[in-house]
């Protein structure tokens, strides 16, 4: 990397300005800028003819909307969305994992029936949106009051806007229903209670499906106080047994970990999504779980995936997705380029083809082992896996916690606040000048890697160490500040009647 710019392949037609340039400036031999630059924007080091491909990262990302001459900016005034055949090479690039030895292990709990914990909360939700007042106000009697119980990491309150008003066929409310019973037979819930009206289309036998837990209907207990009272009265009854939890030396076979990204900028794909990248890869080779997602920040970059697909079947899943996408998009008048957000332009990006190959860099080098649909149960010891959802984070975050995520790792560029009980969030942000203006609510900079502080390999054996600490109870920025409940977000895609 230079001072100002870096070159991330040498047939890339764009460098990637690591700080602010003014016009005139001369950032390498021959390439002077003939505008200001913003940090994070790319700068022609090559002339494109207009209707040409713009490579970076060694991939196209798009293509020219007019001719760009060296030194020009490249950006959404002379850069478009590029329609290109993808060469999915299914499995070409699929190599053994290199197993550690002698895996890693984390400090968690093993409940009862074998599954494994990072947290240990009690958990009341909501299965419509009628009945999120009463399980609000049901964890709302437990804050403070739980000192007693020091094991015990709170009782948190998962509401929604949806759970009735739908067609029980229609596929968007079975992927509703799938994410509420994943959440109910989540590790880190040491006990649930399920709160409901009486009338909803959500069943609340459906929900708990034979699983141990608690089930209330405010019209059968009678009333909202009477439901509120009993619900407070059962959780009572149940803490001195969560409580009798204690930590043990799990290996990290055993751990499912989640994969997110928002608020993403021109440098997300250079430092924070690379180094998360390298821990996956140790992760994996640890024999644990990574679950990739953000399918719509996949679109254009699918064929890296595919490459490194561990079957044919594997491969074909994930194309099978895409194509999903692309239907359930047109169907609606929508074209799948409208993700990137302002912000992820305002940042550098210009193209979802763009945005994804830096997105993808979060899920490393190993081979892809399965993809599952949204919410869908997660194998252990899986290695790398695909998950689809939306990039919509706290929709996607649901999904992978439903599928039983016990630690989270959410990178961003510009800046973001998010938590997702009961699963822990560790964030990390791709640029020093964000970390310092946010320190309360980003856990790790890569901002390093920019400034060359640091190499992709070294920041990511520091997430490594940060994600095993975390398994083990050590506490994350978004959990200090109390984040997690607002954000929990099943994908509703079901007609409302």
């Amino acid at each position: 990397m230079t001072s100002a710019f870096t070159l991330l392949h040498p047939n890339d037609d764009v460098l990637i300005a690591l700080r602010d340039i003014s016009a005139g400036a001369e950032v390498t031999p021959g390439v002077v800028a003939s505008s200001d630059i913003t940090a994070g924007h790319k700068l022609a080091r090559k002339p494109v003819a207009a209707g040409e491909p713009v490579h970076r990262y060694n991939q196209i990302i798009g293509t020219a909307s007019a001719d760009i001459a060296v030194g020009d900016h490249v950006h959404t005034h002379n850069m478009a969305m590029a329609e290109f055949e993808r060469d999915y090479n299914m499995c070409g690039n699929a190599q053994p994992t290199d197993y550690v030895a002698t895996p890693r292990t984390f400090m968690g709990i093993r409940r009862p029936d074998g599954r494994v914990a990072t947290r240990n909360y009690i958990g009341v939700i909501a299965s419509v949106n009628c009945s999120a007042t009463a399980a609000k106000q049901v964890a709302e009697q437990f804050k403070g009051r739980l000192d007693d119980y020091p094991n015990v990491d709170g009782v948190v309150a998962l509401t929604h806007k949806s759970g009735c008003g739908l067609d029980a066929p229609l596929e968007g409310f079975k992927l509703f229903k799938r994410a509420l019973a994943g959440y109910v037979k989540h590790p880190n819930f040491a006990h649930i209670v399920v709160i409901g009206l009486g009338c909803e289309i959500t069943n609340l036998g459906d929900i708990l499906d034979g699983w141990p837990g608690d089930s209330l209907s405010i019209q059968e207990v009678g009333g909202t106080p009477a439901t509120v009272a009993e619900a407070v009265r059962r959780i009572e009854a149940v803490l001195p047994e969560a409580n009798r939890v204690e930590r043990e030396p799990i290996p990290l076979g055993e751990l499912k970990l989640a994969m997110q990204c928002g608020g993403s900028d021109g440098h997300s794909g250079i430092s924070c999504n690379p180094a998360l990248g390298y821990a996956v890869d140790l992760l994996v080779r640890h024999g644990g779980t990574a679950i990739l997602s953000e399918t719509t920040e996949c679109y254009g970059a699918e064929h890296v995936l595919t490459a490194r697909a561990a079957s044919p079947e594997v491969g074909q899943k994930l194309v099978e997705r895409i194509k999903w996408w692309e239907a359930f998009t047109a169907g609606r008048g929508l074209v799948i380029n409208n993700n990137p957000s302002p912000g992820n332009k305002a940042g550098g990006l210009t193209t979802i083809i763009e945005k994804s190959l830096g997105s993808i860099a979060k899920g490393g080098t190993t081979n892809l082992n399965e993809v599952y649909e949204y919410a869908e149960p997660v194998a252990a010891g899986k290695g790398l896996v695909f998950m689809d959802a939306p990039s919509f984070d706290p929709v996607g975050a649901t999904a992978q916690v439903a599928g039983g995520a016990t630690v989270m790792v959410f990178t961003t560029g510009r800046g973001s606040a998010f938590g997702c009980k009961p699963t822990p969030s560790i964030k990390l942000i791709d640029n020093t000048r964000m970390f310092e203006l946010m320190p309360d609510d980003i856990d790790i900079n890569t901002g390093t890697i920019l400034e060359g502080r640091e190499t992709v390999e070294q920041s990511g054996e520091q997430i490594f160490e940060r994600i095993i600490a975390v398994a083990s109870g050590e506490m994350t920025k978004s959990e200090l500040l109390g984040y997690g409940e607002e954000e929990f977000c099943p994908w509703d895609l079901g007609v409302m009647l």
